[in-house]
C-alpha cells in the first residue's frame, strides 16, 4: 500500500514503518519523505510507529497543477491520518511542514493529535510588515524567489555558501549536502515557487497561539533558513505549552546533522506524560 488518495484525487506516496504509538512526519520545502531517513531506524527501534509521505508535487506523489496553499496541504495531512484511522498522534515536522501542521490543527482540530514536534519551524511569520519589523525584507524575499526561478542548482550552491544548511555541526558532510540539494533539484520548479510563496507569506501568529497540545521545538542556533530569533524563539513564546531546545552548532538541517540527539529528544517527548 504505497499510495493513498486525497480529497481532490491526488495520489500521495506513503510508507508505514514499525508499530506502537504513531508519529506522522511532514517534510520541508523542496524535500520528500526520504528527509526522515535518519529518524526512522531509531524511532522504530524505540517502539514507535512512523508514517511518512511525499507531499503533493514532491517525490513519488502526484504533481497536480494546484493545491499548494496551506489549507490544501493541511487537508492532505488529514487524509493520511484518516486513512490509517490514527489517534493519539505525534506530528513531527520540519521547516514549512510546521506551518502545515499548525493549519491542520486550526482547520481540523486536535482530536486525533496528542503532541507536536516542530524542527526548525518557519512559524510564526517570515515576511517583514509594519507589525513584524524584524521579518525578512520584501526585496530580499523577492530576490530569493527570482534566484530560485532562474536556476535551482545555482541557487542551492549559493544558498549553501551564504549560510551552511547544516551549520558547523560535526555531523555534517559533503554527502549530506549533495543529498539534500538533489531532492530540491528533483522537485518541479513550479512546485518550488508556489510553496516558497506559501512559506514566506503565511502569517501564523494568531493560529500558533491557539495550539492546545504540548509542543517541542528543536532548532539549530546557526539556522540561516529560519533564524532562531525570528522563528523558533517567537513560536515558543506564542505557544501556551511549548518546550524549546537549541543546538549550538546546528543549522536548518539539524534533523540529519544532529540526528542522534534529535531522535533522543523526540523519544523522550513522545514518552512523557502530558
Amino acid at each position: 500500500m504505497p499510495f493513498i488518495n486525497t480529497g481532490d484525487g491526488t495520489s500521495l506516496f506513503v510508507t508505514d514503518w514499525g508499530s506502537g504509538p504513531p508519529l506522522v512526519f511532514v517534510h520541508a520545502w523542496g524535500l520528500r519523505s526520504d528527509q526522515w531517513d535518519y529518524q526512522i531506524p531509531a524511532l522504530t527501534a524505540a517502539g514507535l510507529r512512523c508514517i511518512v509521505y511525499d507531499q503533493r508535487g514532491h517525490g513519488r506523489s502526484d504533481r497536480p497543477g494546484r493545491g499548494y496553499d496551506l489549507d490544501t496541504m493541511a487537508d492532505d495531512l488529514a487524509a493520511v491520518i484518516e486513512y490509517f484511522e490514527l489517534t493519539n498522534v505525534t506530528l513531527v515536522t520540519h521547516s514549512v511542514g510546521g506551518k502545515e501542521a499548525v493549519r491542520y490543527l486550526t482547520r481540523h482540530g486536535d482530536d486525533r493529535i496528542d503532541k507536536l514536534v516542530l524542527i526548525a519551524p518557519t512559524t510564526p511569520f517570515l515576511r517583514a510588515a509594519e507589525d513584524n519589523p524584524e521579518g525578512l525584507d520584501a526585496a530580499l524575499v523577492d530576490a530569493n524567489y527570482a534566484a530560485v526561478a532562474a536556476d535551482v542548482p545555482k541557487w542551492c550552491r549559493q544558498f549553501e555558501a551564504a549560510g551552511p544548511y547544516f551549520g558547523e555541526s560535526a555531523g555534517s558532510s559533503p554527502g549530506l549536502i549533495e543529498w539534500t540539494m538533489q531532492m530540491i533539484i528533483d522537485t518541479p520548479l513550479m512546485v518550488l515557487l508556489e510553496t516558497l510563496r506559501t512559506n514566506t507569506d503565511a502569517d501564523m501568529r494568531t493560529e500558533v497561539s491557539k495550539i492546545d497540545v504540548p509542543v517541542l521545538i528543536l532548532h539549530g542556533e546557526q539556522d540561516a533558513s529560519a533564524p532562531l530569533a525570528l522563528t523558533g524563539r517567537r513560536t515558543a513564546a506564542l505557544v501556551p505549552n511549548a518546550e524549546l531546545i537549541t543546538y549550538p552548532a546546528a543549522g536548518h538541517g539539524v534533523y540529519a546533522s544532529d540526528h542522534a540527539q534529535v531522535n533522543a529528544d523526540i523519544i523522550r517527548f513522545v514518552r512523557a506524560i502530558a
